[in-house]
């Protein structure tokens, strides 16, 4: 039944998008230079696009297609007082957006999100639900066996609601976030049992400031975004597990010369106590496949440069490597993961400064290619 509402949702946003073009009669090039262009689409059709992706996640299999509504809402400028005297202050757009994906290996999954503003409370909101039926590999080493694969069948429901609250008028932002997690964990070829692990419930609230200095939250050619949360989970919020987290990562832009962008990306994650496995940090690298390499603490670096030749078509360039350690390894117990690649990108939205494109990239292992919307770094 899940299915048929999945592929009812794939039909139902490609016709949606059809209708909506007709009706409209939106250009689909730019003014300036006459080109692809889907600015005029997505602010002037009320703000909706179907995007249609084809999924390459090695874990989940390789190959899969996926198609979601986007709501795209500008939000007018903010009418503000500085020193006295009125300012109007640029607003980030509310993005909504819903859908559904499959892959090949039978992975499935429905989702919505709201990432909205509220001006007169300085305020950013984010919420996030959906159902995911996944099946998803993870590996464990062992003294005597080596190194191990077990294979899963993951059911889920998730639930992210955050809050944050800008701290004054700068870009300095502070608030909540909860994540409410509701599992099914599929037994196949499960070798090391966990009871706990059959049907999970994790509730965990996390506190979390940021600093947002980007210029723009699409694609970004300078600014700074740091993000931390520490967030615990236990018995008396409803949790089945008891567990904290500390999670911090961050990002640098900055232009080198007016068409070459260099990007720099920090991240360190800690978790301890009892948590399930599959709540395991992991190494996230564009190569490296999803929970490959997991850890209780996790440390990522990745540097990325994009070259301009010309205004609507880039060249990328990135490398990053990351290490997972387990909380009975030593850190000099395991190497660091190393992956890097190439790609290319298409300014499709010029008033949004919005490019997407694909990267091809080689990990330790295998090879893997992504198709990219905006940046390919999130958080």
């Amino acid at each position: 039944m899940m299915r048929k509402i999945a592929l009812a949702l794939l039909f139902f946003f490609l016709v949606s998008g059809l209708a909506i073009a007709q009706k409209q009669k939106v250009s689909f090039k730019d003014s300036l230079d006459q080109k692809l262009d889907l600015s005029d689409w997505v602010l002037t059709a009320n703000g909706f696009i179907p995007f249609p992706s084809i999924i390459t996640e090695p874990a989940l299999g390789g190959f899969g297609g996926a198609l979601f509504g986007v709501f795209v809402d500008p939000n007018p400028p903010y009418r503000d007082s500085v020193d006295g005297k009125e300012v109007l202050t640029r607003v980030k757009p509310n993005i909504y957006g819903g859908g559904a994906a499959m892959t090949v290996n039978g992975t499935w999954m429905l989702g919505a999100a709201a990432i909205g503003v509220i001006p007169k409370w300085r305020s950013n909101y984010r919420l996030v639900t959906g159902y995911a039926d996944v099946n998803l590999e993870f590996y464990r080493s062992f003294e005597q066996l080596g190194e191990k694969k077990f294979e899963f069948n993951i059911r889920t429901i998730p639930i992210v609601g955050q809050l944050t609250k800008q701290l004054g008028k700068s870009d300095w932002y502070a608030g909540l976030n909860y994540l409410f997690l509701k599992t099914e964990l599929g037994l196949a070829n499960y070798e090391f049992h966990d009871e706990k692990a059959i049907n999970t419930i994790i509730s965990r609230p996390s506190v979390l400031i940021e600093y947002d200095g980007r210029d723009n939250i699409f694609t970004p050619d300078r600014g700074v975004h740091w993000i931390t949360m520490i967030g615990n989970s236990a018995e008396w919020l409803g949790s089945d597990y008891s567990y904290g987290l500390v999670s911090t990562t961050a990002f640098y832009w900055l232009p080198v010369t007016p068409t070459l962008i260099s990007g720099f990306r920090a991240e360190v994650q800690n978790l301890w106590g009892d948590a399930p496995f599959y709540m395991l940090p992991f190494v996230n690298l564009r190569g490296i496949p999803v929970a490959r390499y997991q850890g209780n603490t996790i440390a990522t670096a990745e540097t990325e440069w994009r070259w301009d030749f010309s205004p609507r078509f880039s060249a990328v360039g990135f490398v990053g490597t990351g290490k997972g350690v387990m909380k009975e390894e030593s850190w000099k117990d395991d190497s660091w993961k190393t992956s890097a690649g190439a790609g290319a990108r298409y300014l499709i939205a010029r008033k949004l400064k919005l490019r997407m494109g694909i990267d091809v990239a080689r990990g330790p292992e295998e090879w893997a290619y992504f198709f990219v919307f905006g940046t390919s770094w999130r958080k």
